[in-house]
């Protein structure tokens, strides 16, 4: 997840360094919260090896093991939204703004079919 993360913050950056003529306010802002987003996920995924280092030698691995997959849990929400973000400015380029809509539709499959497992 880090790997990942971290490649795509580099897309990112590199986008908001050298945007293009094209991108309107809405496209401008998208990358923003996108870049933001990654950070947040970023930092999160990493907390666990900086959890790790604070609090070596465990006085309570179970613990240790529960806040290390909160930490990541909770990077996963921002990771999303980056991914959302991400997906929308691909879209806008082709078809406007109605890449909004059209960037949420493998987000509401994937919710359906994880709640059709069940």
């Amino acid at each position: 997840m880090t790997t990942f993360s971290g490649i795509l913050f580099g897309f990112l950056l590199n986008i908001s360094v050298n945007v293009p003529q094209d991108f309107d306010i809405v496209d401008r802002i998208s990358l923003l919260v996108a870049l933001y987003s990654i950070t947040v996920a970023i930092f999160l995924f990493i907390m666990p090896v900086i959890y790790h280092h604070l609090q070596y030698p465990y006085r309570d691995f179970e613990k240790f093991k529960k806040r290390s997959h909160r930490f990541m849990l909770f990077g996963v929400v921002p990771a999303i939204v980056t991914l959302y973000f991400g997906l929308e400015l691909a879209l806008s380029s082709v078809i406007g703004n109605l890449a909004f809509l059209l960037a949420a539709i493998p987000y509401a499959l994937v919710y359906f079919f994880f709640r059709k497992r069940k």
